[in-house]
């Protein structure tokens, strides 16, 4: 698996095994994930929840986030169609605070990004429809 590390926000792209009969590749390997973070200099972290959202065409969601002490972390794709996704850092102590970092996740590019907690999150569908599975470190918290 190759990673990006865009200032805090990891782009993970997986080592994908194609041929005539479609695709193989590991989505998901917890002791891998793990092992990145730190690597990375990033907390350890736990997935609780998972989420699936389905889009059209040109609808924006987001800019989406959790405050502490509910902060989520985020890891995305986009396992149907194409999406522009957005990650803002807005830790109020960082040297990154207001910065943001776009990338396209889709179904053909098979990357995942990671959205650490303290940065807002959105996406822009930019295919007929977006298909987006991503998982959170914490529960949804109306307070937060």
């Amino acid at each position: 698996m190759q990673v990006e590390d865009l200032d805090g926000v990891l782009l993970f792209t997986p080592k994908v095994f194609g041929d005539e009969r479609g695709f193989f590749y590991e989505s998901w390997n917890q002791q891998k994930f793990l092992e990145l973070l730190q690597i990375h200099g990033q907390k350890v972290t736990e997935f609780v929840q998972d989420n699936h959202s389905r889009s059209c065409c040109g609808v924006l969601r987001g800019l989406h986030y959790q405050l502490p002490p509910h902060a989520q972390g985020k890891l995305v794709r986009c396992v149907v169609g194409e999406i522009l996704d957005v990650a803002v850092d807005i830790r109020c102590n960082s040297h990154t605070f207001g910065k943001s970092q776009t990338v396209v996740l889709s179904s053909q590019n098979h990357k995942q990004l990671w959205v650490p907690p303290g940065f807002a999150h959105g996406f822009l569908t930019l295919s007929e429809n977006a298909e987006v599975l991503y998982k959170t470190t914490d529960f949804w918290s109306r307070d937060s």
